[in-house]
């Protein structure tokens, strides 16, 4: 069994629907990131990062696993699933992790803030982050243009970009220009497991179905941006 302690955002999801697609059990541990409890002693000896999400492999010695990235390939590795163990698939499959890592959910995140949550707006940072936020897109736009998934087959790579990508409204991002991304974007909507993924703590579709919900949303968020911390 494996335990998974999240709350409903990109990375959050990014968890919940490896775990939905890998067909593996698990228990959900709601995290109130709202509240700080990321940064409680008992979260912080799961995660000393205070970051979510995070597991922990109950069959394995109650082993924990933290990163988003780290714990996505942990769990496809123990499942034998979505990531290739022939050396140079497996190797396509992280290179696109990583660039989700390291590239989009970071930009898509500061787009965030800047944009939905600070409560003094600057132009300059809104643009930076949205055009950077862009130009990682466009690049997944690219790459789809001539394959169906980023590595050869539906990887933890799709599932990485896809849960970040799909909240690209909420960073003041359009893709109206990228057919090929939102191509993909829908295709692995339709998934079953990323459909129950995505309800995982708790479904926050409503969040961006309206300006109301949303801005209500923002405004509890920024206690978390003020505060100095992120997820």
């Amino acid at each position: 069994m494996i335990d998974l302690y999240t709350a409903p955002t990109p990375n959050g999801w990014k968890a919940s629907v490896t775990l939905e697609e890998l067909g593996l059990a698990y228990k959900v541990h709601p995290v109130n990131i709202m509240a700080g409890e990321q940064k409680t002693p008992e979260f912080l000896a799961i995660n000393p990062n205070g970051r979510i999400p995070a597991i922990v492999d109950r069959d394995e010695g109650d082993f924990a696993v933290f990163e988003s990235g780290a714990l996505m390939i942990y769990l496809a590795e123990k499942a034998g699933a979505l990531l290739p163990a022939e050396r140079k698939a497996r190797s396509r499959v992280i290179q696109w992790l990583m660039f989700q890592m390291g590239g989009v959910g970071p930009m898509m995140g500061q787009a965030n803030v800047f944009y939905r949550y600070m409560p003094e707006k600057i132009p300059v940072a809104i643009n930076r982050y949205q055009t950077e936020a862009k130009r990682l897109l466009t690049v997944l736009d690219t790459r789809l243009a001539g394959a169906e998934f980023l590595a050869g087959d539906y990887s933890i790579a799709d599932i990485a970009n896809f849960c970040w990508a799909r909240t690209h409204s909420w960073s003041g991002v359009a893709i109206d220009d990228l057919p090929h991304l939102a191509r993909w974007l829908a295709a692995i909507e339709a998934r079953p497991a990323v459909q129950r993924g995505l309800k995982v703590p708790f479904d926050i579709s409503e969040v961006f179905k309206g300006e109301d919900a949303g801005e209500r949303f923002a405004e509890s968020a920024r206690t978390i941006v003020t505060g100095g911390d992120k997820t």
